[in-house]
């Protein structure tokens, strides 16, 4: 079989395969079809989340309570649970799509030849021994040598390398590249899963995300408060066995208990996070794994990719220095009509025809097109024969002592440098045989281009860099041309690398040479994820940019991968963030954004464990005491009010600043003297409740419709037995909820101080809002007090005047006490754990929140 080629030869080839044997093929499994999906399936998903251990453990009290008619108990108990499922498992749901919609080769036909003749298929139809032909704009979709032709390829998004190849007879071509230049054949060896691109996407689709500092923190402190309510529910269910409690009074128990573990939290995080997400999308930051808009705010290593990610991936023109016997105005139009007049124009040729327009377009009388083999492009117009070309290229038929020295500083600025040359009007341009060949030339002109840095390069590292966050720059092309370039963004490039010089590295001498390095060059994609290793063990927290298909595994590896919009498909999906506008600068809104959902749920952390402290304490406290359970199911379904609005509010409202790398101590600091204090308050109301009720029920002079009332709400008749306690239970309950509740409230004023009358845990940081908040939530939870609606879903007696005359002073004990307690950090210096006492700390930050070295961010990044 032959084909033609651009230049008039005759290209010889195997007739490929029959269609027969194509099929046949394709039938044994040797098709190039995409790699099979390996992401788990939608039944599973939903059996993980919906079925986890804890929501078994809620369903199934749910159930009992279902049973036994307790309706809105079991709703109160398993309906958070219900919640979180649901979205987790849309989350899930929503990244096995995108996992499973992932391409790296783009959709369209190849040409393939097929019983002696082109047919066009599509890629998937492509088998093991087919023959492509290959032409310029073709991607490469399987592996395989060239069989005959010349091919200029690109391979950038595979390696990082921006320069086309030349592949000659017998070189093999990888999928996922693309034709620049040439014609030839390919033999199809290696197809589907096997392909370069089939491992690449693989790789790809592993399902590998990390969870967040903060994610981890919150999973470490729920782990330790299931743990604690597993040993309290084992002793207090015995107790109940040994008492001989009924199966409704098991059951409510069981309900309250497995009610202390926070499950809000994740709720709320879960609400933050998509929050977050959908503002940084309107900044530039399109946010596919929903923790990275939290994870962000965490880096301190950014690893950037240089073409496409720095650099525009156009090229500009940075000097033009007549050498020759030409003025520069004559050089500028010379060179300008070359650019226009180009027939098929590449980056070069454009850069210069937008910077040297011509004035008129040229007269083309032939054409030698650039090519990597040759390195040199030539013209022939009206002005007669104009060359440009690579230095050396062109050197060996230049006039006059070779430019040398200029060429070599501009080299070392990171600068491409070509010769811009013209010979005789009538000097040929190829040889006897037809071969594109020189004439002698004279030299006019060094035309030096450079990278096209985006326009907000330059303004965003040094933000990144005055934050205390490191960048370093990695890149396929040259460590010179790398350094250089980063030199012009505004980095210190120091001594760079070159990933030979990474080869076959101890490990301790590998992450040593990467932590001080700041420019790689001529990095392979296997060395980029190795990069991302090092650091990491370093205990760096990184984020990878990238925009090639060479940089989809280091994003997987990094912490958090960032992908530009205008790059390949395959990095854009697997990407943690997208940046829209193909602007860095959009990662500093979304680490502004991460920041402040940190400060948000550090602060409603500090909430919700105050409260499932303050409930275990009590709990403990009143069983010891032998006093019925001091809660219903019910009741605890006021932690809506008193905790889950407030927090919902406090993480929209929080303001940012930088991650405290000691939040868990933050936390007991607060925390352990909230639950302490609001416990022993709580303890003191309910058992003086509990005892004047039994005193009353015991004297037959009691109030008018005293009895009545508390028979509606036991069920009981006042001559049943066991009719005292009960009651006596439901109006202690009555009196604890309301103070515990009014607690709740008054605790946000310290955490978020109106005045300086709060200022015991923190400094009034300015906003009023917390403060409001608080001020509505009394007055709905007071109006709900004389609200028989409301009294009956929450398990509460009506509202009566021993249980205020008993709440508000205990409530202004409560705060007193609570004030010392934090402005003189009692607890601590019980322990033993402080010394001089210090200024309280700052607005959204614990007691003297420490930074990690190195971690100077601060609001600027913002």
């Amino acid at each position: 079989m032959q084909t033609g080629t651009q230049d008039g030869t005759r290209l010889t080839g195997p007739p490929g395969l029959s269609a027969a044997e194509a099929r046949e093929r394709h039938r044994r499994g040797e098709g190039n079809v995409a790699v099979s999906a390996s992401s788990r399936s939608y039944g599973r998903i939903l059996r993980t989340n919906v079925f986890s251990f804890f929501n078994v453990i809620l369903f199934t009290i749910g159930a009992a309570l279902l049973a036994l008619g307790r309706y809105s108990d079991a709703f109160t108990s398993v309906g958070l649970g219900l919640v979180n499922a649901a979205i987790s498992a849309v989350q899930e749901i929503r990244a096995k799509r995108k996992l499973d919609r992932l391409q790296l080769l783009a959709r369209g036909t190849v040409t393939v030849v097929r019983d002696g003749a082109d047919t066009e298929v599509p890629p998937e139809e492509v088998v093991r021994g087919d023959v492509l032909r290959l032409r310029p704009g073709a991607q490469v979709v399987v592996d395989g040598p060239v069989l005959s032709g010349r091919l200029e390829v690109d391979e950038s998004l595979l390696t990082g390398e921006s320069e086309a190849l030349p592949k000659a007879d017998g070189e093999d071509l990888l999928s996922g590249s693309f034709v620049v230049g040439g014609e030839g054949l390919q033999l199809a060896r290696d197809v589907g899963a096997g392909s370069y691109a089939g491992r690449l996407t693989a790789e790809a689709r592993r399902a590998s995300t990390d969870r967040t500092p903060l994610q981890r923190r919150i999973d470490f402190v729920v782990r330790l408060v299931m743990l604690l309510v597993l040993l309290m529910s084992v002793t207090i269910l015995a107790q109940a066995a040994l008492e001989g409690f009924t199966l409704v009074r098991t059951v409510q128990t069981t309900a309250v208990l497995s009610g202390l573990v926070p499950y809000g939290l994740f709720f709320l995080v879960a609400v933050a996070y998509t929050v977050g997400a959908a503002k940084s999308a309107g900044r530039g930051a399109l946010v596919q794994q929903v923790n990275a808009v939290e994870s962000v705010s965490n880096v301190d290593v950014v690893c950037t990719d240089k073409t496409g990610t720095l650099t525009t991936g156009r090229l500009s023109l940075a000097a033009l220095t007549p050498v020759g016997p030409l003025d520069d105005a004559a050089v500028r139009r010379l060179l300008g009509t070359m650019a226009a007049g180009v027939g098929a124009p590449n980056l070069t040729s454009a850069a210069l025809a937008a910077a040297l327009p011509a004035q008129a377009p040229a007269e083309v009388r032939e054409e030698v097109p650039f090519s990597s083999s040759l390195r040199w492009s030539a013209l022939r117009t009206a002005d007669g024969v104009l060359v440009l070309g690579a230095p050396d290229a062109l050197a060996p038929r230049l006039t006059g002592p070779p430019p040398g020295a200029p060429v070599r500083e501009l080299t070392g600025q990171g600068l491409r440098v070509l010769v811009f040359a013209r010979a005789a009007a009538d000097a040929p341009l190829r040889d006897a045989a037809g071969r594109a060949a020189l004439p002698p030339l004279e030299p006019l002109a060094l035309v030096a281009l450079a990278d096209e840095l985006r326009p907000d390069v330059v303004d965003t590292l040094a933000r990144l860099t005055a934050d205390g966050i490191a960048v370093k720059v990695v890149s396929g092309d040259d460590p010179a041309t790398v350094a250089a370039l980063a030199r012009q963004a505004g980095l210190e490039p120091g001594e760079p690398v070159a990933g030979p010089a990474l080869q076959d590295l101890p490990e301790d001498r590998l992450d040593a040479l990467v932590d001080r390095t700041t420019v790689f060059g001529r990095i392979a994609p296997e060395q980029k994820e190795q990069l991302v290793d090092a650091l990491r063990r370093r205990g760096a927290y990184v984020a990878m940019v990238g925009d090639g298909v060479n940089d989809a595994r280091a994003l997987k590896r990094a912490h958090v991968g960032v992908a530009m919009a205008g790059g390949s498909a395959v990095t854009r999906d697997v990407a943690d963030i997208v940046l829209t506008g193909d602007s860095l600068g959009a990662l500093l809104p979304a680490a502004h954004e991460g920041r402040r959902i940190i400060t948000g749920i550090s602060t409603s952390m500090q909430v919700f464990l105050a409260r499932v402290g303050t409930q275990g304490l009590v709990i403990l406290a009143v069983t010891m005491l032998g006093l019925g359970f001091p809660y219903s199911p019910a009741n605890v379904g006021l932690t809506l009010l008193t905790v889950g609005v407030p927090t919902l509010f406090l993480t929209a409202w929080a303001r940012p600043s930088a991650p405290d790398p000691h939040l868990l101590t933050t936390l007991w600091r607060f925390v352990v003297p909230a639950m302490l204090v609001t416990a022993a308050g709580g303890v003191a109301v309910y058992a003086r409740h509990y005892r004047e009720l039994l005193d009353a029920f015991s004297d037959a002079d009691g109030p008018p419709g005293f009895l009545d009332a508390f028979e509606a709400y036991t069920g009981l008749s006042s001559d049943d037995v066991g009719f005292a306690e009960a009651a006596a239970t439901i109006g202690a309950q009555t009196a604890l909820s309301t103070f515990v509740s009014y607690a709740a409230f008054l605790l946000i004023l310290f955490l978020k101080p109106p005045n300086r009358w709060f200022a015991a845990w923190t400094r009034p940081d300015g906003d009023r809002r917390p403060a409001l908040l608080v001020a509505v939530l009394v007055v709905v939870f007071s109006a709900g007090l004389f609200w028989p609606a409301f009294t009956d879903y929450f398990g509460l007696t009506g509202a009566a005047e021993p249980v205020f005359q008993t709440v508000v002073p205990s409530l202004v004990l409560w705060f007193a006490v609570l004030t010392a307690a934090y402005r003189f950090r009692l607890l601590e210096r019980a322990l033993g754990l402080t010394g001089p006492l210090s200024p309280p700390p700052g607005p959204d930050a614990g007691p003297r929140a420490e930074r990690r070295p190195g971690r100077g961010r601060g609001a600027r990044a913002a």
